[in-house]
């Protein structure tokens, strides 16, 4: 039986993407950036880009194939390329809803998106990817609940050139990091939300 994300592992493009490249007559040209750019193992400069990235953004889709799109914060690091193929990066408390990881557990599918809005840059990642809460990798990313870990399958540049040139100006007070304990959110606050707040989330203290 054919699963969700096989299409991942096998050829680059499908009927669809093929009928709009003969529309376009483009077929050449992706045969051609499939063949000398897309790679199934990190370069060192992967590497390097990707662990000196502050956010990315993650797709997923349920078993029905219905998307969802997530941003992904942290410090420079959170994003670790911990083998050839693998990275791994941390899940923080969020809003509850588990929208990106609940489709994980049921459609291993992803896609990961990498920019630099600095130096115009960005790197695709196509993969697999797995939950626990008992990974080894847990106790070094301050304010993980969970470890993401995607066995990467395709990875490939995009070209830069409709990325709108940004510049970075302050990190997120709620990014975790050891020795520090991120605000808590004003809309956990809000009275509609507080009496269904996890038993023990810092919103529910007395003294916030």
């Amino acid at each position: 039986m054919t699963s969700p994300n096989d299409s991942f592992a096998g050829p680059a493009y499908h009927a669809a993407m093929r009928q709009l490249q003969d529309r376009f007559d483009t077929r050449r040209l992706a045969d051609r950036l499939d063949e000398k750019l897309t790679r199934t193992a990190f370069s060192a400069e992967d590497r390097v880009f990707i662990e000196s990235r502050q956010l990315f953004f993650l797709a997923t889709a349920d078993a029905d194939g219905q998307p969802d799109c997530s941003y992904k914060g942290g410090a420079p690091g959170f994003v670790r390329v911990t083998g050839e193929s693998e990275l791994a990066f941390p899940s923080y408390d969020g809003n509850g809803m588990f929208r990106s990881l609940g489709n994980v557990r049921i459609n291993p599918a992803v896609a990961l998106l990498f920019i630099d809005f600095e130096r115009p840059n960005r790197l695709r990642v196509n993969g697999r990817a797995s939950i626990a809460d008992d990974d080894p990798l847990i106790a070094s990313f301050a304010g993980a609940q969970l470890v993401v870990r995607v066995q990467a399958l395709r990875i490939f540049p995009n070209c830069p050139r409709y990325i709108h040139r940004m510049s970075f100006v302050e990190a997120s007070p709620y990014v975790p990091s050891p020795g520090h304990s991120p605000p808590v959110p004003k809309w956990k606050r809000f009275e509609m939300f507080r009496d269904v707040l996890p038993t023990d989330d810092p919103a529910r203290r007395d003294d916030q």
